[in-house]
């Protein structure tokens, strides 16, 4: 059984599709400092240190929290810093957190998040909407659409498939991040909200999917939607 971890502003039907999945879907409460287009987005709001270990923005609803501790067994902390509209203050939440690689701006990262981090390979990344830019497909592939990035990443034994920005829907702004349209639901399932189909570079994706013997999963058949990451945990 897996717990999706989504913004509250998730469809309908992509709440269902995620449901026959065998997920249980808790939706993320809005952060009312941040501006409308991302105050649900998981990605902005915390991180995941371990599958059951969070650390989350001190203004989480307490609700929210109280579910995932009593109910799922899921440990969290607080983080240090409260998030507010104003970049760099909404981004220190917004990092790659792999098993051997933390990716960040690392200057904004939250300072408690990265005292857990810091026995990985720490690489500073001019793109502070780190994760929303990244998505991963295993512990040493990604793909994201910031040539930053990519370029960082380029030093280190990963694979990065670097994409051209757009194409992505984003409500609210004109265009939103590959990292933000999905989740890795388990080793070989990488889960979209909306589908490749409709999106300009999908044979780029497919191509990288495959060479990693990863699946892509839709919950839809519309574009591709940026709602922030879907994080995946086990319970």
């Amino acid at each position: 059984m897996k717990l999706a971890l989504v913004d509250f502003r998730i469809s309908q039907e992509e709440l269902r599709a995620l449901e026959n999945l065998n997920c249980i879907v808790m939706k993320c409460p809005p952060c009312n400092k941040l501006y409308d287009a991302v105050c649900g987005h998981p990605d902005m709001l915390l991180t995941v240190i371990s599958n059951n270990k969070l650390i989350v923005h001190p203004d989480m609803n307490t609700d929210f929290i109280n579910v995932l501790k009593n109910k799922y067994n899921i440990s969290f902390m607080y983080s240090n810093n409260r998030l507010t509209d104003k970049y760099p203050y909404d981004i220190f939440l917004n990092a790659v957190n792999l098993d051997n690689y933390f990716i960040h701006t690392l200057k904004y990262t939250d300072k408690k998040l990265l005292n857990l981090v810091s026995h990985k390979n720490l690489i500073n990344v001019k793109q502070g909407y780190t994760k929303c830019s990244t998505a991963i497909i295993n512990e040493e592939a990604l793909i994201t659409t910031d040539k930053s990035i990519y370029s960082a990443l380029s030093h280190h034994d990963l694979d990065v498939l670097l994409l051209p920005s757009g194409d992505i829907n984003l409500p609210g702004l004109d265009y939103g991040f590959i990292g933000g349209t999905c989740g890795l639901l388990d080793t070989k399932h990488l889960v979209f909200y909306g589908s490749l189909n409709q999106y300009k570079f999908k044979d780029d994706i497919l191509n990288f999917l495959d060479k990693h013997n990863v699946t892509p999963i839709y919950l839809s058949n519309t574009t591709l939607i940026d709602r922030g990451s879907i994080f995946f945990l086990d319970i």
